[in-house]
């Protein structure tokens, strides 16, 4: 249960840490590595790439509280999915996203590759024997197998995608722990020992390279089309909503990660402009890779020990990545691309005979190999390309997933149409002005495309449209975002929200007025308890199955016959375990098929299960309408102590913030807030917690 998972990630006193340095995966080798390089063509403006984040996670916690409570009460799986529930659990909105975000993180996991196997032959750069083996001397393949292997070992042994995966985020901390430190090491090496502060000063202002570095007048509208960039990247790149929400245990991790996050960020980014600096100064031009000054000065420095720590810290910041990456990429994959065409194309998925756990599983562990496959070719592709310009190539195609999540929370009108247009039209413009751009400097044709347009119309240059004079990033960010919300609200207007993307939107967007009777027809199926039944036992398999349903037959006070007919209340049930394991689109899907058995068609199926949707939300609407009249606070627990509905006197009464009196909030974080009696002995005071909940 969530409460057991809750027990679990609170034991032991450093668990509180975990959290906050977990989002410090965000901290890749492009950190580690390409921050340097960075700074040494640009000078500050890589900070930009951390102002986004401290902004977001710091000032912004409250979107994330909101987003985590959202993820919770949907059994949300993954960024996809909390897009595609938001619009109605459209299916095709989800995949829309999948697809989006593995064609946008590829190039940031080939990234990875580029930097290990760059460390690794710098590392190794004295010794060139074993480079003569075919196999063994193509570091790059070597560094893919091991962290597809590492992938497939760490994050898929289980089919319910909403278990927390407390090793993996344990190994996730530790090694944010070790980045860290290696990165402050090189630092003070380089800034105390190699040389002093004021030495260092003094010979860069005597090299022309160092100069022109200083010298560099950083472009506000690049910076904050960077801060731009990495504020969505914070929330919407796949391993980053794995992290900070499918893996968050409890409001509390968000206070700790608002201070604890941003000082990470300030820490880690301490010794970069003298790293960049150092190496400038102690390299000739063209002597040793910018991205890899890093490793490269204490080598220079006779450093051994130093480099091989440098060395591991620049992997660990690689190996995090790619392995939560590559797992949540891949519940994408399972749970949005291959589940739906596996159950519309294979007669046993219909008729609820299959096992479909062992084969989500598989299916997830092939989506790893085949996405390490694509960065490494990739990465073959990229030659000489910068770190930062590939992690930058990544933010931009992510960000075009801000227009629907972000107006999703916000606009209660927005529909999955409208959704689907602005995503594609923002990735078709980014494929144009950006992603193809970047392979087109080694050839001529290409060059000739940049220069003079497709066909010889200028207007339609890839860097200059319409004859926008602006640098490549911001010109394809612009371009590409504009077209994508413009393309959004159209859409949207152009036609009613269906009644499911109406509900979903009740749910996500939240409304303070009362309720409107929603116009659905009487409920009736004759699907029964057993087709249930069967139906989820297939996903959760029949322990946790059972278990489920003998909790919901307790908490309602009925008992379930296996010939009776299935009620709505019973069909969402078994929806919203589903959505566990294949997520909410999928979800919705698997119950259609199921109602389709029994119905004329499948669009009477999904109107009868929208119908269901509807009928119960109206239910909750109603009871919130009428609490919120009553005098005195009012609220209600489920079994598992977790907030189903309250008025608002109950949050005045006992001066709650707004974000603690939400759907699905733990009895045990409203008493925490509240501190009760704050007994000064820990030990104590949590035994005191324990006696209340128990009472």
């Amino acid at each position: 249960s969530h409460g057991d998972r809750r027990s679990q990630a609170k034991a032991g006193r450093a668990s509180g840490l975990i959290y906050p340095l977990s989002l410090a995966i965000y901290c890749t080798s492009w950190t580690f590595f390409g921050s340097v390089g960075f700074a040494t063509r640009t000078s500050t403006d890589f900070l930009a790439i951390y102002v986004g984040p401290i902004l977001m996670i710091g000032l912004g916690a409250g979107v994330l509280r909101r987003v985590i409570q959202l993820a919770k009460a949907h059994n949300i799986t993954s960024i996809a999915d909390f897009i595609g529930a938001r619009y109605g659990k459209s299916q095709a909105v989800a995949a829309t996203v999948a697809l989006i975000a593995i064609i946008g993180s590829v190039p940031y996991i080939a990234l990875q590759l580029k930097a290990v196997a760059s460390s690794l032959e710098t590392i190794l750069s004295e010794d060139q024997a074993f480079s003569h083996i075919p196999i063994l001397g193509d570091m790059a393949l070597m560094v893919t197998l091991a962290m597809a292997a590492f992938a497939v070992l760490f994050g898929t042994r289980q089919t319910d995608a909403t278990e927390h995966q407390h090793g993996l985020m344990l190994a996730v901390a530790t090694e944010s722990i070790i980045k860290l430190v290696a990165f402050l090491a090189a630092g003070i090496f380089v800034t105390f020992w190699m040389f002093s502060p004021h030495e260092l000063i003094e010979r860069a202002m005597k090299t022309p390279e160092a100069v022109r570095a200083i010298n560099y007048a950083p472009s506000i509208g690049n910076f904050l089309t960077m801060t731009l960039l990495s504020l969505c990247a914070i929330m919407l790149l796949p391993r980053q909503f794995h992290v900070s929400v499918v893996e968050n245990s409890s409001d509390a991790e968000v206070g700790r990660a608002r201070w604890l996050f941003p000082l990470y960020l300030v820490a880690i980014n301490l010794f970069v402009i003298p790293i960049a600096l150092a190496g400038l100064v102690s390299f000739p031009f063209g002597a040793a890779d910018p991205d890899m000054y890093v490793l490269a000065l204490p080598m220079e420095g006779g450093a051994d020990l130093l480099s091989v720590a440098v060395f591991v810290g620049g992997l660990s910041a690689a190996t995090a990545m790619v392995i939560v990456e590559c797992v949540a990429l891949s519940i994408m994959v399972s749970n949005d691309l291959v589940v739906p065409l596996v159950l519309q194309r294979r007669p046993e998925g219909r008729a609820g005979g299959a096992d479909f756990s062992d084969f989500l599983l598989r299916s997830r562990r092939l989506a790893i190999f085949a996405i390490m496959v694509m960065a490494y070719f990739y990465y073959r592709a990229l030659g000489n390309t910068q770190l930062a310009a590939i992690g930058l190539l990544s933010f931009a195609a992510i960000a075009q997933l801000a227009p629907s999540f972000f107006g999703g929370l916000l606009w209660r009108r927005a529909t999955a149409r409208g959704a689907i247009g602005g995503m594609l039209v923002g990735f078709a413009v980014w494929l144009y002005t950006l992603f193809i751009p970047s392979f087109m400097d080694s050839s001529t044709s290409g060059i000739l495309l940049l220069q003079h347009g497709p066909f010889g119309i200028e207007a339609l240059r890839p860097q200059a449209l319409f004859g926008a004079d602006l640098p490549p990033l911001m010109h394809g960010v612009i371009w590409s975002l504009s077209l994508n919300i413009l393309t959004y609200v159209l859409l949207s207007l152009a036609r009613r929200p269906s009644s499911i993307e109406l509900v979903q939107a009740d749910l996500f967007v939240p409304n303070t007025l009362a309720p409107i009777a929603p116009s659905f027809r009487r409920w009736r199926t004759t699907v029964t308890v057993q087709d249930i039944q069967t139906t989820v036992a297939q996903y959760l398999g029949p322990d946790r199955a059972r278990h489920s349903f003998e909790a919901f037959s307790a908490r309602r006070n009925v008992r379930l016959e296996p010939a009776a007919p299935a009620d709505f209340e019973l069909l969402q049930h078994a929806e919203h375990l589903i959505a566990s394991s294949i997520g909410a689109a999928s979800s919705r899907l698997v119950m259609s098929l199921l109602l389709r058995k029994r119905t004329v068609s499948a669009k009477a199926a999904l109107k009868l299960l929208d119908d269901s949707h509807a009928a119960l939300h109206f239910n909750r609407e109603v009871l919130q309408t009428a609490l919120n009249h009553v005098r005195q606070g009012i609220a209600v627990f489920d079994d598992d102590l977790q907030l189903i509905c309250s008025n608002r006197q109950f949050g005045d009464l006992l001066n709650v913030p707004p974000h603690f009196i939400q759907f699905g909030t733990p009895l045990r974080e409203i008493l925490e807030f509240m501190d009760v009696s704050n007994p000064a002995d820990p030990v104590e005071r949590e035994a005191l917690l324990a006696r209340r909940l128990a009472a």
